[in-house]
């Protein structure tokens, strides 16, 4: 807040004009420097709107995940069983029209057999002794990852090699 008091208006007036130059440089970049503030509180805004309506369904295609997982289980199971096709070729219908709707929301799904573990995408669920296979390389898949516009969704379930040595230890 400026001095208004008559002595303050007394001291601005005998200030050099090199003290009011300086004075003035320096409201001026504090002006530029709070415009700029505002425009990245702006910017900052419209991201994160951006990125609440793009994850705002997240939770629903969260539970709709194992309703896959439970089709797939279902054909497994029905062709295991020797159903008839027509059977069969009903489930897979609708578990093909559940993947073509999770995709159009942005619901990718990812298979993790023959990479090497990552824990930001993968979830260990079992340790595999291998000799031939190389440490830390997924060798199965009990459910496949998710993704939702890029960013892990569920992760995939996963059984990890590890050498014979690494076991015994």
């Amino acid at each position: 807040m400026e001095d208004l008091r008559p002595d303050a208006a007394a001291a601005r007036a005998e200030a050099s004009p090199d003290d009011l130059r300086r004075q003035l440089d320096e409201k001026q970049d504090q002006y530029l420097r709070a415009l700029a503030e505002m425009d990245n509180m702006r910017r900052r805004a419209q991201r994160d709107r951006e990125e609440q309506s793009r994850y705002a369904n997240e939770t629903l295609l969260r539970d709709l995940i194992p309703v896959v997982d439970n089709f797939d289980r279902a054909l497994e199971a029905a062709k295991a069983a020797g159903a008839a096709p027509s059977v069969t070729d009903g489930v897979e219908l609708i578990r093909r029209e559940l993947l073509k709707a999770l995709e159009r929301h942005g619901v990718s799904r990812y298979s993790a057999v023959g990479t090497r573990f990552d824990p930001t995408r993968h979830e260990a669920i079992a340790r595999v002794v291998s000799a031939e296979a190389t440490p830390d390389t997924v060798l199965h898949e009990t459910a496949p990852g998710y993704l939702l516009h890029g960013r892990v969704l569920r992760p995939a379930l996963v059984g990890v090699a590890t050498a014979p040595d690494e076991d015994a230890a």
